[in-house]
C-alpha cells in the first residue's frame, strides 16, 4: 500500500468524524466520493469529537491483522475513543453498499452489527463502530463455554427467524447444488492436486462425485434460512452487559440451516469433545424448532444434518487455506488445517456411505500430510479443549454442567 494512499485515507476518516452529527443516518454515497453523513450507534462519543474538531494530529492509525479477504483494516485511535476502519479495493461499490445495507438491516432486527460511520464505494474506504478485541474465541473456556455459546446462538437465531419475503428483497445469492460443488472443488484443486502434489485419477474423481452429491443432498433437504456463512468464533465479539458482536456478515446467503451452527460448533480455530459438541448442536435445534425456524424433527436427521453440513464446510476450508498460502502468500492458514483434516475424517468415518471417500483420504492423503511441516496431530476428545496453535488444552469434566 503506497504511502499516500493511507494518507488519502486518513484525511477521508478526519473528515468523516467530523461531520458527525447526533441521530443522522448511515452514509452510503458510493457514487460521487464524498461524506454526507455519519452514523447510529456511539453517537454522543462522536457528537463530542464533532464539536471539539479532529484535526489529523489527534487521530492514529494502527494496522491490525488481515482476514482471509482482499480488505485491510486499521483502528482509528483519537483521544479515548476508537473505530474501524477498512480499506477496500478501489471501486468497490457494489461490496460496501451490500455491506452497509446488511450492517442497518440485521442491527434494526436485534442482531449487534457495527454501526456505520461513512461509506465511500468509489476510494473504498469504510468506517465503522468499534466493536472492541474481545473475540469469542479467546473467551472461550470449560467454565465459560456453555453460557457464550448460548449467547452466540440467541443472535444466530435472531438471524435465522429473518421472515423469507425479508430475505428475499435483500436478493442474497442462493446456497445452490452448483455453490456447494464449486467449493468442494476447491478441495481437490488446490489442496489434494496443488499442496500434497497428488494426482487425482478417474476412478478416484468418480468417487469424489459421488460423496459430494450425498453432501449436497444433504444440505438442500435442510430448511433454507438467512446463513452468515463465517460465524464462527473469529467473528464473535463479546461485549458485556451486551449482546454479541457479529462482524464479517458481508457474504450472507440463502442456504441450510445448519450451515452456521456448524461454522459455530465445529470451528476451525477451536474444538470441543464430541458430547459438548452434540448437547449444544441439540440446544440450537431445540430453540429453534420452539421458535418456529424450523419443524420439530427427530433429533437422529438433525445431527446427520449437522455432520454432512460441517464435512462440505470443512472439505471447502482445505482448498480455501491451501490457496491463500500458495496463491496470496498468506501461509499463516496451513497451520489451521491440522484441526480440519481431524474433522474430516472423524465426521465421515461416522456414515457407512461415506466409508470409499474416507479410506481413500486416510490411505492416500494422510501419509502425505503427515510429511507436511505445518502439521501436527490433534487430540480432541482427550484434551477436552483444543485451540489451534495453543501450547496447551485445558482439561473439560463430562460429568460437569455449566450454567
Amino acid at each position: 500500500m503506497q504511502e499516500n494512499s493511507i494518507k488519502i485515507f486518513h484525511q477521508w476518516i478526519i473528515q468523516a468524524l467530523q461531520l458527525t452529527k447526533r441521530d443522522s443516518e448511515p452514509v452510503k454515497n458510493s457514487a460521487s466520493g464524498e461524506i454526507e453523513a455519519a452514523a447510529n450507534s456511539d453517537l454522543e462519543c462522536r457528537e463530542g469529537l464533532a464539536q471539539a474538531g479532529i484535526v489529523a494530529e489527534s487521530t492514529r492509525l494502527v494496522a491490525l491483522p488481515g482476514d482471509a479477504g482482499h480488505r485491510r483494516y486499521f483502528r482509528v485511535e483519537a483521544l479515548e475513543y476508537s473505530w474501524i476502519a477498512v480499506l477496500y479495493p478501489p471501486e468497490s461499490t457494489a461490496e460496501i453498499d451490500q455491506f452497509v445495507r446488511l450492517a442497518r438491516y440485521f442491527r434494526l432486527r436485534g442482531v449487534h452489527t457495527p454501526g456505520v460511520v461513512a461509506a465511500d464505494g468509489q476510494q473504498g474506504f469504510l468506517l465503522l463502530e468499534d466493536l472492541g478485541t474481545d473475540h469469542l474465541q479467546d473467551e472461550l473456556m470449560p467454565e465459560t463455554a456453555d453460557g457464550l455459546y448460548a449467547n452466540a446462538m440467541m443472535s444466530l437465531l435472531c438471524l435465522q427467524q429473518l421472515p423469507r419475503n425479508e430475505i428475499d428483497e435483500l436478493n442474497l445469492p442462493e446456497y445452490s447444488r452448483e455453490r456447494f460443488r464449486m467449493e468442494m472443488n476447491l478441495m481437490c484443486e488446490w489442496f489434494v492436486e496443488k499442496l500434497l502434489q497428488y494426482e487425482i485419477d478417474a476412478n478416484t474423481a468418480e468417487m469424489l462425485d459421488e460423496g459430494f452429491r450425498m453432501l449436497e443432498d444433504s444440505a438442500l433437504q435442510q430448511p433454507q434460512v438467512l446463513v452468515h456463512r463465517d460465524y464462527h468464533s473469529r467473528n464473535l465479539l463479546i461485549r458485556h452487559a451486551e449482546t454479541i458482536g457479529v462482524i464479517d456478515f458481508q457474504d450472507a446467503v440463502l442456504g441450510p440451516i445448519c450451515y452456521d451452527p456448524a461454522s459455530l460448533l465445529r470451528d476451525c480455530y477451536i474444538a470441543w469433545p464430541e458430547y459438548k459438541v452434540t448437547q449444544w448442536s441439540l440446544s440450537y435445534k431445540r430453540i429453534a424448532e420452539e421458535a418456529g425456524v424450523m419443524p420439530k424433527i427427530d433429533d437422529g436427521e438433525y445431527l446427520r444434518w449437522f455432520d454432512l453440513m460441517g464435512l462440505q464446510r470443512h472439505i471447502k476450508v482445505l482448498g480455501i487455506f491451501s490457496r491463500l498460502s500458495l496463491r496470496d502468500g498468506k501461509h499463516q492458514y496451513l497451520q489451521d488445517l491440522p484441526l480440519v483434516v481431524h474433522y474430516i475424517v472423524c465426521v465421515a468415518k461416522k456414515y457407512e456411505s461415506l466409508r470409499t471417500f474416507v479410506t481413500w483420504f486416510e490411505q492416500q492423503l494422510l501419509p502425505i500430510i503427515a510429511l507436511q511441516p505445518w502439521y501436527c496431530p490433534v487430540d480432541v476428545e482427550h484434551a477436552g479443549i483444543y485451540r489451534q496453535g495453543a501450547d496447551s488444552a485445558q482439561e473439560l469434566n463430562p460429568n460437569e454442567q455449566h450454567v
